[in-house]
């Protein structure tokens, strides 16, 4: 993992076409922009697994039914 420190305003690129920038700082909290192309899916990881457990889920129930 590369931890990298930033300030509210800076930016980490990740290849040529994406953009993290530090939003805001407060409380312990920092706020995160992302700029992606649209064919990227940009998710929280908690949203991430939500998806990956309903599409492995369907790909059972529809390789049930085969």
């Amino acid at each position: 993992m590369l931890v990298i420190g930033r300030e509210v305003g800076e930016v980490i690129m990740i290849g040529d076409d994406i953009r993290i920038m530090v939003v805001e700082t407060r409380d312990g909290m920092v706020r995160f922009g992302v700029d992606a192309p649209r064919e990227v899916p940009v998710h929280r990881a908690e949203v991430y697994r939500r998806i990956k457990e309903t599409q492995c889920a369907r790909a059972r129930r529809a390789h049930k039914a085969s």
